[in-house]
């Protein structure tokens, strides 16, 4: 229960912090600054754990790597620069910047899609994850978690397997463009991280995703702390 009640005591320092009016005004690099500034990686475990252990791994893996405070600006900075690049190379992701992070969601509508209960990468998959492995090449000193999702239809042991497959095709296809394969994590989760409703066809569809986190791996960190010392 004392547990329990230090992580909510956290949550709510955090929630305080990002809810007010200078974090809501701040751009994303600034925000990256605001989460964590005061409490750092240790606020930001907390939540990522939370988080992760719910419904989205991808945006916990995000918050449970901050660094914070004014590194967390420069890592923020960065990011901003990346998730711009991939808007711009690819407008049918989901682009998101969380943090010191950035969330990319590829559903059947946004540019990395598989066939019914294939798992190979077709034409217009190809297509789309090649030009984000030119974005990872112009920015090598990020981390990717790629995760795996499926719809609830059917066996959950065959959708765990699906999702499983499918997520290590996209690895697998990123390391084959030149991508040092030390750089991804591969996680898979069946149906059991629905984002929508998978009692519609639309939210089946959405449901069926390959999910990225994308994170600043030790030598930006580093470089960060180097900058923010000067």
């Amino acid at each position: 229960m004392r547990t329990i009640v230090k992580s909510i005591t956290l949550l709510f320092m955090v929630v305080a912090l990002v809810s007010c009016e200078a974090t809501r005004n701040a751009n994303n690099k600034q925000k990256g600054t605001a989460i964590g500034a005061g409490s750092g990686a240790v606020i930001g475990g907390v939540i990522g754990n939370n988080v992760g252990s719910k419904n989205n791994s991808a945006l916990g893996a995000i918050i449970g790597a901050v660094v914070g405070g004014v590194a967390g600006n420069y890592i923020g900075d960065n990011m901003d620069k990346q998730a711009d690049r991939i808007e711009e190379e690819i407008p049918g992701a989901q682009v998101e910047r969380v943090g010191e992070g950035i969330n990319v969601v590829f559903d059947e509508s946004s540019g990395v899609y598989f066939d019914t209960n294939k798992y190979n990468i077709n034409a217009a998959s190809s297509a789309t994850l090649s030009k984000l492995a030119g974005i990872f090449k112009e920015y090598p000193d990020t981390d990717v978690l790629v995760e795996g999702h499926t719809d609830s239809t059917g066996p959950d042991d065959f959708n765990m397997t699906l999702s499983k497959q499918r997520a290590k095709a996209v690895t697998t296809f990123l390391s084959g463009q030149g991508i040092s394969s030390s750089r991804f994590t591969t996680n898979w989760y069946g149906p059991n991280q629905p984002k929508y409703d998978n009692a519609t066809s639309e939210g089946r569809a959405k449901n069926r995703r390959v999910e990225l986190a994308i994170i600043a791996n030790d030598k930006m960190k580093k470089e960060a702390q180097e900058q923010a010392g000067n």
